[in-house]
Formats: C-alpha cells, structure tokens, sequence
C-alpha cells in the first residue's frame, strides 16, 4: 500500500486565462486530492517551485509531511522521478541506539544498523551524563557526541544501498526522557531534582537541519513525547507497536532496560509505571555478567538427578561471561535443583565442590577455568544471587501493584506482552520458577522484541499514527511506586523464591525442571 505522504499529480500549466500562482496550483491540486486544506509549502521549497514545475512540465511527485496540525509540502521533482524517498526511525537508547532506514512510499525497510552510545564515555547511566551537562560545555559536548555518531550512521546506511543522506526526508525519535533531552540539546538538570520536571514533554515536529541531522535540508523529525522524568518516548513506541492502546482486552506490556517499564490497560484506559528492576535483568548482576554476544551465556539446565550443567553459549564460542537471559535460567535452574534454598541462598549440600569461598562470600562455580575463554572460573557468589532476588522481587511486585490498582488479578490478563531484550531472549518459565513474572500459562507470554525501534517505524508510515501518539500519552495514568506502601508490604513478600506464598506459583515444584521449558 502506498503511503500518503507520497503524491504524483499532473496540473494544468498557467496560461493568460489562468494566471494562478505556482504555489496555490499545487497546493489547490492537493488540497482536493487529499479532501483538507490544512496544507501549506516549506518556504524553502517556494524559492525553487518555479524552476521544478516548469522542468517537470507540471508533473510532479510531492513529499508531505505532517507539521504540528497541518501537512507541508517538502519537496517536488519530476513525475518520472525514481529516486528512493526515505524516512529513519531511531531508537535512542541509553546504551546502544538502533536505527531502521525505510522506504517511505510503501514502508519497506532497507537498511538496519547500530551502535553503541557514544556518551557513555562520559557516563554509563543517565544521572552521571545529567551531573556532566550541569559542567560548563558539558550538554553541548553530550549533545554533539550523539549528533556526530548518528550522522555517521545516517551516511553508512545510506552508502550501503546507494543513497544519499539528502533522500532522507521524514525521521522520528524515540527514547528515554534525558536521552531525549541530551538528543535536542535541552538542560536535563531538573529531571532528577525534586519535583523532576523536564524542560518539555511533547517537543513535537521539528526541522532536522535545527538539529543538526545531516539529511535533507527540509526533513522534519517527529519527537516521541514523554510523560515526566521516567516514563519516555521509548514506552509510546512501545505501546504504539502493541496496538495496547487500540484493543478491547486487557493487556500488559513490560519493557526492561535501565528500569523495568510496565503498561497495563486497553482501548479505554491506559496505567503505567516504572521501578528499578532493570540491572539484573539486563546481566549486570554479577561480575561475569555482560550484554549478549558471542561466546557468552545464554542459556543453562541442570540435570536434575547428577547436578551436571549443560551451558549454551552464542555462536556456541567457548563462555566469557553471562547475560540476562542466561542469569535468569541459572537462577531458575539453581532453585529447581535444590542448590538454592527459598530464600535465595546457597545449599552446600547440594552444591559440592562447585561452591567456593572467595574473600570470605561463598561462590559458586558455572564454568571451571578449564572451560572458560577467561581461563579463570566463571562464578556466581552469594551476593550476586542476593541482588538477583531483589531485582526479582521488585519486578513481581511492580506488576502485582499495578495490576491491583485497577482491580484486577495478575491471573485475569490473557496477554503479557515483554519488550526489549529482555522480551526477545528471556524464558518465561525460568523467570516463572524464581518469582519474577507471574505464574500464567505460556502461550500467554507474547514476545514483541525491539517495540521502540518497530514503534518509532510505525510512525513514519501514516498520519493516523502520528494521532494515535498524542491520544496515547494523553490517556496514560502514571502510578508513582516511590510513594506506595502497599508496593513495600509487597515487595517484602516477594524476596523469596519464588515468593513467601507458595499457592501464587502452582507450576513451580523444586527439584524438578518440568516448568522451565521454553515457549520460543
């Protein structure tokens, strides 16, 4: 299907019986085509119009966008023009920034790449950039750091299909509030500073030469709104994606990275809220854990009668370390087989001589030296598990808190929708046996992977989306978990494996594996 933005229309050339003016020909051509007459013309544009229709002989293939509440036309060449016309949806992460080049007249992707966020040099977390910019030329150092690394991207992805960074016209940008904030060159200083407020929260449509994108000079670039300090342009992607927002049942939507995000609601109504439960779930919880990648561990069982480990590495490389799926199966796996206790700690019965007592905390070992890419032993220790537990415990709690809001029972929702990294490469059951997610069958689990980066697309391809944004952000009721008690009493509770209340996780019997199979 062919995207409205794209328009190829032939008019009548001007004579001395009709001596309308070149810009209301076209717009006046227009208007009628798309039945509206909120629609203007870029006046860049205006300065070149004469010269374009007349090489075209009046027929021209036109570029709308939307801007604020009207379309504008952006450009106009020759009918007979083939020339790609192409649109960017950039997932601003905190740690890694994934872009998608699309085709914009049928919303064909064309290109994907990635790295890593490069002001990370200056902090890995948002608080330690934000103390950064409050130096003097510190935002603008942040700010040109992540401008100059997208540029680059910008020309390698177009370099690899033999494009040009000008056939980019339409880009849009989603993340997290302070990324969002460091991307435009705004003072994040009051984010984190009670009572938390941003310089903007819907920064809206913008002129991509003012940002400095080096793409088409008259490209405009939609900024995903966000809600606050905590809740960002990344969740509304999100949720666009997950058609949450558009669906008459209830459904549930978790996003983990910094923070563990958490949506719940329908066509009707929309509650969320975020917690920190992201670093264990993101591998940072022990020392060995590390983000995905070849040679490091993905997934684990344990033979439930010899204790022997069976470990899953990418790309099946010799193991370096372990990250957020692999802990959670280790965790998972460790429970099942009676090498950790209910609350979480090390059974050295159980354990043999895996276990081991390093500057006085006992460690367990997942991988001998021997085995290793590190030639040193992967271990676990007793205080990763314990930061583990309580990464657990505030995720379960997070979704039981929010659900209770409402009135409803984590047991009523019939999809579960996970995001992210954690959504693509995490088995529910093993995150089911240690009381992390909610005990509910399988095939309730629905991965969406990379929401942000597909929401953030979504956007480009039609103006109804673009509406469904500002409905979307305007429906949201933020629930503030810093000042609940019942999430506390909760949270208590759930620091037990899986939980102090055992009848919440029917499914899960210690001692045996036959709740952690994989639905993916």
């Amino acid at each position: 299907m062919k995207s409205p933005l794209i328009q190829t229309i032939s008019l009548t050339p001007p004579s001395l019986q009709d001596n309308t003016a070149d810009a209301d020909r076209i717009l006046n051509a227009l208007k009628a085509r798309l039945n509206t007459d909120a629609l203007d013309i870029d006046f860049d544009l205006l300065k070149k119009l004469p010269h374009i229709l007349r090489k075209s002989n009046y027929n021209a293939r036109c570029i709308l966008l939307k801007d604020r509440c009207q379309r504008v036309l952006v450009e106009v060449t020759d009918a007979s023009d083939t020339r790609v016309i192409a649109g960017l949806a950039i997932d601003l992460g905190t740690t890694r920034v994934v872009l998608h080049l699309l085709e914009l007249e049928t919303g064909r992707t064309i290109n994907e790449s990635a790295f890593d966020n490069p002001q990370e040099s200056i902090g890995p977390d948002i608080l330690a950039r934000i103390h950064f910019a409050d130096q003097t030329g510190g935002l603008k150092k942040l700010n040109d750091l992540i401008i100059k690394a997208l540029n680059a991207a910008i020309f390698n992805l177009c370099r690899d299909h033999q494009l040009e960074p000008q056939n980019i016209y339409a880009l849009s940008v989603a993340g997290n509030t302070t990324m969002t904030h460091l991307f435009l060159g705004l003072d994040p200083h009051w984010i984190i500073r009670e009572p938390y407020i941003p310089v903007v929260n819907s920064p809206g449509i913008l002129r991509a030469q003012t940002l400095g994108l080096e793409v088409h000079p008259r490209a405009r670039v939609l900024i995903f709104p966000n809600i606050g300090s905590y809740f960002g342009g990344d969740l509304i992607a999100g949720i666009l994606f997950s058609k949450i927002s558009q669906n008459d049942e209830t459904a549930i939507l978790v996003d983990v990275g910094t923070n563990a995000e958490v949506v719940l609601g329908n066509k009707n109504w929309l509650i969320a809220c975020a917690g920190a439960a992201g670093p264990a779930l993101e591998g940072g919880v022990t020392r060995m854990g590390m983000t995905a990648g070849p040679g490091v561990i993905d997934k684990i069982e344990i033979d439930p009668d010899s204790l022997e480990f069976s470990i899953h590495t990418i790309e099946d490389l010799p193991p370096k370390g372990i990250c957020g799926s692999g802990v959670i199966d280790l965790a998972a796996q460790l429970f099942i087989s009676g090498m950790l206790d209910i609350r979480g700690k090390f059974v050295p019965a159980a354990c043999g001589n895996r276990l081991k007592e390093i500057d006085g905390i006992l460690n367990l070992v997942v991988v001998p030296a021997d085995q290793a890419a590190t030639k040193a032993d992967l271990t676990i220790s007793q205080t990763d598990v314990d930061s583990l537990i309580r990464s657990k415990a505030a995720m379960y709690t997070i979704l039981e808190t929010i659900t209770a809001s409402v009135g409803l029972d984590l047991n009523d929702l019939t999809t579960f929708y996970v995001s992210g990294t954690f959504g693509s490469f995490i088995n529910p059951g093993s995150a089911i046996s240690i009381g992390m997610l909610p005990d509910l069958p399988l095939e309730r689990y629905k991965p969406l992977g990379n929401s942000c980066i597909a929401g953030a697309a979504l956007a480009l391809t039609s103006d109804k989306y673009l509406d469904q944004i500002d409905d979307i952000r305007n429906r949201i009721t933020y629930l503030e978990l810093n000042v609940n008690q019942e999430f506390m009493n909760r949270f208590s509770a759930a620091k037990f494996l899986p939980h102090t209340d055992p009848t919440r996780f029917p499914s899960v019997k210690p001692w045996r594996k036959k709740c952690c199979k994989s639905i993916f």
